[in-house]
């Protein structure tokens, strides 16, 4: 009875849910694109292709993943297909691209002589760009799987082998592999910045006799405070729909309708969603020149309108 309140509000929620998630996400990735190609957030080259291009690939998945759920109308093939498939081609490339900025951070953390190679510009472009061409070819399979005029799954998709074990394999390859990489990559690296603040703290103690302000040490604390921020947004918002996908890939139940269940997908999906709306945030929290360019990209349009009024 309890089960079936909470489906009952959770499906009158879901719209206006979806509606706020649009225009936030189109907002705060708009936002964060222009300020990021404007060059002044006092970050790495390397870096800023890798946050620019994961503010492009969360639009994508708003524009294809959330904006669909919000407009009410029924899409006829190809339509429904060319959605589907950029659907998970946005959220593919979203989560591969967390997962090779991860990597990035991860080898000019821990790595410093593979740094000099692998963390630079030219490599960040490769990087995207090969992860954006891998998540577009690997899921061009899911155009073929909508063929009846009302853009429902075919039969074929639903019984047959072949499109069970492609499917399998997608839930492995997104999200549960990013998810278990970027856990990884993140407890090496905060286990590595610990290790090393504690060496230096010692060295210092030895050298000076009393404790100073250590401008590395600062900047090694915004690292993990980013690094932590990161890592628990990433995991809390796709818990739930990991844990989802692995029970019902485990267990081959691929129709499951009991209630904890519909309740589970639902907010699984909710929360996934809701994790391409939140990096901007997140860096405008956590790195202060980043934040002064956000307002500065937020006031620039209003700027002639006040310059107007104090003249």
């Amino acid at each position: 009875m309890i089960t079936d309140c909470i489906i009952y509000l959770l499906m009158g929620f879901r719209p206006h849910y979806y509606r706020i998630l649009a225009v936030i996400g189109v907002l705060s990735n708009l936002v964060a694109i222009v300020t990021l190609s404007r060059g002044r957030c006092g970050l790495s080259k390397c870096v800023t292709c890798y946050l620019l291009a994961m503010a492009m690939a969360d639009l994508l998945v708003v524009i294809f993943n959330i904006i669909p759920k919000v407009i009410y109308f029924y899409y006829k093939p190809p339509v429904c297909n060319i959605i589907n498939t950029m659907s998970y081609v946005s959220v593919a490339s979203s989560l591969w691209l967390t997962v090779a900025f991860t990597l990035d951070r991860t080898v000019a953390i821990c790595f410093q002589r593979l740094k000099i190679r692998y963390c630079t510009e030219k490599g960040a472009a490769i990087v995207i760009a090969v992860v954006s061409l891998l998540s577009l070819f690997t899921n061009i399979p899911w155009y073929f799987t909508y063929r009846s005029y009302i853009c429902w799954a075919s039969l074929d998709f639903i019984f047959s082998r072949g499109w069970k074990a492609f499917d399998w394999g997608h839930r492995v390859l997104t999200p549960v592999v990013p998810f278990l990489l970027i856990l990884l990559l993140n407890v090496v690296t905060i286990r590595h910045i610990l290790m090393a603040s504690v060496a230096r703290r010692r060295l210092r103690y030895q050298r000076n006799r009393e404790e100073k302000d250590d401008q590395e040490m600062k900047n090694r604390r915004r690292s993990i405070i980013l690094l932590l921020t990161l890592s628990a947004s990433f995991i809390l918002l796709w818990m739930t729909h990991v844990v989802i996908l692995a029970v019902e890939s485990i267990s081959m139940q691929y129709f499951v309708m009991t209630p904890s269940y519909v309740v589970g997908q639902k907010v699984g999906i909710m929360l996934q969603s809701f994790s391409s709306c939140t990096n901007m945030f997140i860096y405008a929290i956590t790195q202060k020149k980043f934040r002064q360019e956000v307002k500065n990209v937020v006031k620039y349009p209003f700027r002639p309108i006040l310059n107007f009024c104090r003249s």
